[in-house]
């Protein structure tokens, strides 16, 4: 018996070069989204590295952290719109979002010695918006929270 886990969002998307969350992107930051309940919340984990740092070098950069919020949210509105369709991520017509807005609020500082918790949870859907609420914990604290609006965009906005 195996535990592995299912495949990432992003691993599914075709053509993500995207800095924080594509898999055609090295040098990004590699961030993995599942469904904690399929189409309607997910999760992910990420682990800082020392070169992620804010001013004090014990904090996360908040741009970083609003990068990984908005990754978070556009995956998951992706993958929901896949499974609002009936399909697997990647299969048929390639389907695509971008981020209409992004409103962070930083709670508490977020430490960079361990990894991060993101949640996003699908608010509301429309065929051309998905609505989300997303979170980050450190160590088990809520450290910023975010409302994502995605915007669907035509499947051949991303070229290969």
């Amino acid at each position: 018996m195996t535990n592995a886990l299912p495949d990432a969002f992003q691993d599914l998307i075709p053509n993500n070069h995207c800095w924080g969350c594509g898999n055609l992107n090295e040098g990004g930051l590699q961030l993995k989204s599942r469904w904690s309940t399929p189409g309607e919340s997910s999760t992910a984990s990420w682990s800082p590295r020392p070169v992620h740092m804010a001013g004090p070098k014990d904090m996360l950069n908040g741009g970083i952290i609003s990068t990984l919020l908005d990754c978070h949210g556009v995956c998951t509105a992706i993958a929901h719109a896949y499974h609002v369709e009936g399909r697997e991520i990647g299969e048929g017509d390639q389907i695509w979002y971008a981020t209409g807005t992004l409103n962070v609020r930083f709670r508490k500082p977020t430490p960079i010695d361990g990894p991060v918790t993101l949640t996003a949870t699908v608010e509301s859907s429309t065929e051309k918006r998905t609505n989300l609420r997303l979170s980050i914990e450190s160590g088990g604290i809520e450290t910023a929270t975010a409302e994502v609006i995605a915007v669907r965009v035509p499947g051949n906005w991303v070229a290969g």
